[in-house]
This record gives C-alpha cells, structure tokens and sequence, in this order.
C-alpha cells in the first residue's frame, strides 16, 4: 500500500475507460476548459438575447434563445465524458473564470451589431478549441470524445454561420 494513503487507487485516476492516467489527464484539462468555454459563451448569449433591442428585436431575441439552449445542452455531455473517462469537472463559478478562454461582456449597454459579430467571433473561437481538444482525444485513441467534439463543432459552425450571414448584412 502506497505511504500516506487510505488505499492503493488513492490519487489516481479510477475509470470505466481503458485510456490510461496520462490520457485522462489531459482530455480532462481539454474538457474542463472547453466546458468553460460553452458556459461563458452560454451566459454571453443569454446576456445579449435578454438586452437585445431595435428593428430585427424579436428574430435576433429568438435566434439567441435556441443557440443558448443549443449551449446549454452541451454542458452536461462535457462534464459527464470528463466523469466517464475517470476525472472530476467544473465545480464553480470561480472555476469557470479560472479555465475560460473565451472573454465575458461586462459592457452596459451594445448595439445589435456588436453582439451578434462578438457572438460570431466567440463560436469561431469555440470551434478551434474543440478542434485542438479534438486533436488531443485523436492521439490517445479516444474515439468517443473525438465523436462527440464533432458534433458539437456541426452545431458551433451551424451557430457561426447564422450569425455570419446575419451581421453581413449588418
């Protein structure tokens, strides 16, 4: 037994996965960060479809609520691969500050414009993140994460390109 410790598995890693301790170690910083990143974009969004205002009011405050919802869903499928693989996940509003990326909106008051480009450039920035976390599943053969990421990146470039089209028009 291990000096110092209740029990031999204490300090390391238990899993229902075969990825190994380094593999989940690393998928987990990716996924705490990423999962991070989905909350502040999640509350960004809301904070913009809750102040939204002018001419395109109703279509921009609707838009907004389905991809925060859309955001929203990614959450829990996040912090539970990170659980399934063996590690632990966010626990706080200070650990979201501590692994965020992606920067908050503290501003009063934006025009319509403005959020919607910031929300684009956000999801853009989203879908490289989960690309790189992406690319760490692929080394350690973790095939479940690499599909699940996929279709969170089909849905952050779907959110991308609403939002590209509507402030090219902007």
């Amino acid at each position: 037994m291990n000096k110092g410790l209740d029990s031999p598995t204490e300090g390391v890693h238990t899993s229902s996965v075969d990825l190994g301790e380094q593999a989940v170690e690393e998928i987990s910083g990716e996924l705490r960060r990423l999962l991070a990143d989905v909350f502040t974009l999640y509350l960004k969004t809301k904070n913009f479809h809750w102040h939204m205002t002018g001419r395109h009011f109703r279509d921009y405050h609707l838009l907004l609520d389905e991809q925060a919802e859309q955001l929203f869903a990614m959450t829990d499928d996040i912090a539970e691969r990170s659980r399934k693989i063996g590690d632990t996940t966010l626990r706080s509003i200070g650990d979201i500050s501590r692994y965020q990326r992606l920067k908050d909106n503290n501003r009063e008051s934006s025009s319509a414009e403005e959020m919607l480009c910031e929300l684009r450039a956000d999801n853009r920035e989203l879908t490289r993140s989960m690309r790189l976390t992406h690319e760490v599943c692929e080394r350690f053969k973790d095939v479940a994460t690499a599909s699940l990421i996929e279709t969170w990146i089909d849905e952050t470039e779907r959110r991308t390109w609403f939002l590209a089209e509507i402030t090219s028009e902007l």
